[in-house]
């Protein structure tokens, strides 16, 4: 589905993505690594946010390298932001709507609501804007990318912010999501139970991957090891 060929990316004299080589077709793909390890960067090269200093990126057998984050998006490649997007004056079932891509009723934009944890009716007709808190915003968004049913779908540390929002549920939304799209879905993250439900994992370190392998392979290798990231239980 989607094959990165020598991605790097550059900011002046420093190097952020060297030289990064990864296929995606797994059902749930983690990315991990230390902060500052080039996580983020690389989702943003995915969706099509930044575009890299060199390397190629294919989708389903399609040089994208080039294409903008609008035609990706119709290729099917969905992007869930670290930090949500705030939309004022538009309202939260618009939003969903036309993240759908076709005008929803109120029950089918509710179930959608309800998917992420949501009371629909409190929110259904709520603008997109300052009065949403970050955790709001952020099940918001899932449900937008839920709605949009592509292809690929990327989440850049979709745990943030949804303290209140047990972990079990938000794996339930994105097992769903499978199951009703069939797509592969990456997410950039640093929790364990996350990271738990992936068939790949993806340990990035200094903008190059350190590690790459199925859970059972990587996770003994994080666990209990100092690198910087959430999910460490470093033994005393």
């Amino acid at each position: 589905m989607l094959k990165l060929e020598n991605i790097c990316y550059s900011v002046g004299d420093v190097n952020i993505i060297n030289g990064i080589s990864l296929e995606i077709d797994e059902r749930f793909v983690a990315i991990t690594g230390p902060n500052g390890s080039g996580k983020s960067t690389l989702a943003k090269i995915i969706a099509g946010i930044i575009t890299p200093t060199s390397g190629k990126i294919y989708f389903d057998g399609e040089d994208i390298t080039d294409m903008s984050i609008t035609d990706r998006a119709n290729k099917g490649i969905s992007f869930a932001f670290q930090q949500p997007v705030r939309f004022k004056g538009i309202t939260v079932k618009d939003l969903i709507s036309l993240a759908s891509g076709k005008k929803l009723t109120i029950a089918e934009a509710c179930e959608y609501l309800s998917e992420v944890g949501l009371c629909a009716r409190d929110y259904i007709n709520r603008e997109v804007n300052a009065s949403l808190s970050g955790g709001e915003l952020k099940r918001i968004e899932i449900a937008m990318i839920n709605a949009r049913g592509t292809k690929l779908s990327v989440f850049d540390e979709p745990e943030a912010g949804i303290d209140l929002w047990s972990f079990q549920n938000l794996i339930k939304v994105f097992e769903k999501m499978y199951e009703k799209n069939k797509g592969s879905i990456l997410i950039i993250s640093h929790q364990e139970r996350i990271l738990d439900i992936a068939d790949k994992i993806v340990v990035l370190k200094a903008g190059q991957i350190d590690k790459i392998g199925s859970k059972d392979e990587i996770m003994p290798s994080l666990l209990g090891v100092d690198t910087g990231c959430r999910y460490v239980k470093e033994e005393k």
